[in-house]
């Protein structure tokens, strides 16, 4: 599945010179670019912080449905990073033990660019399967490139036009077949859109949700990623793809005698035929569907 911009320069170290990213709202001047050393300062802007526990478990699964292999293939005990975890530090303590039930000795890392965030996470650290620091896009790590980076949350606050160049850095700081997974959800976690990426770019687009209480597939918009909120208007394709579900939703709509999630995998089934859909019925039943990103690109 092609990416829609040059993979030949994704990674490519004059790929990773990108400038830091604009924030959407005014706020303190940006951080001049730094490497990955302890005196450097981190590259990014403060977000809001705002985190729950179990915020990010439809995430979470589908990770570990989808890297668990590599986890456990590791030759040596792989890296997890939750980056901008937020002002308490429930979502990195939950990736740490969810991924430890496929690789116990994986070492996560929660990087969070504000200081008195990480002397508040420091308390709940697990040296040295779970460590706190502090840090931004350039990912400071000591034990070498992660095998998975997880920014939940984080890219909401920048213009679009950033987004490709931190895309691009994420990824310069992953191990071979290592995984971006970047998205948003919802307060508590019941809607959630993400992207999956490798070092050649964007591979897939996952919808997730909690399907008691969904009046509609659509719904799932207001939660679409930087990269392509604001492409959800008719003639782009995540609007048609969108269109053609909530379709299928009503069609389904007798399968909802028999509970949501069946009439959810009944839309999932109807959409297949319309649209490329990577995952299958397993993975429709836990509330989610995922297509390749160049279905869905700009």
């Amino acid at each position: 599945m092609a990416a829609s911009f040059d993979p030949g320069s994704f990674g490519h170290p004059a790929a990773l010179r990108t400038s830091v990213p604009t924030p959407r709202t005014p706020g303190p001047p940006q951080p001049r670019r730094a490497s990955t050393t302890a005196t450097s300062r981190p590259v990014g802007t403060v977000t809001r912080g705002t985190t729950n526990t179990n915020r990010l478990r439809r995430m979470d699964r589908w990770i570990v449905h989808t890297l668990g292999s590599r986890l456990r293939a590791a030759d040596r005990p792989p890296v997890a990073v939750d980056l901008g975890y937020g002002a308490a530090p429930w979502t990195a303590v939950e990736l740490s033990h969810r991924l430890r039930t496929v690789r116990p000795d994986l070492r996560t890392v929660g990087i969070e660019i504000e200081p008195a965030r990480v002397a508040a996470a420091l308390p709940y650290a697990e040296p040295p399967v779970l460590t706190f620091r502090r840090g931004g896009f350039e990912v400071p790590l000591d034990g070498g490139p992660a095998l998975l980076i997880r920014a939940a949350n984080v890219l909401r606050q920048y213009e679009e036009e950033a987004v490709r160049g931190v895309w691009e850095r994420l990824c310069g700081r992953l191990a071979p077949g290592g995984l971006l997974v970047e998205g948003t959800c919802d307060e508590i976690g019941r809607r959630h859109v993400w992207v999956a990426l490798d070092p050649s770019g964007p591979r897939t687009v996952t919808f997730a949700a909690r399907l008691a209480g969904l009046e509609r597939p659509s719904d799932l918009a207001e939660r679409l990623p930087k990269a392509l909120i604001h492409h959800n208007v008719p003639g782009r394709p995540v609007h048609a793809f969108l269109s053609d579900f909530d379709r299928a939703w009503a069609a389904a709509a007798p399968y909802g005698a028999f509970g949501a999630r069946q009439r959810w995998v009944a839309a999932c089934t109807a959409l297949s035929g319309q649209w490329p859909l990577v995952d299958a019925r397993g993975r429709w039943r836990q509330g989610e569907v995922t297509l390749p990103w160049s279905a869905l690109a700009p």
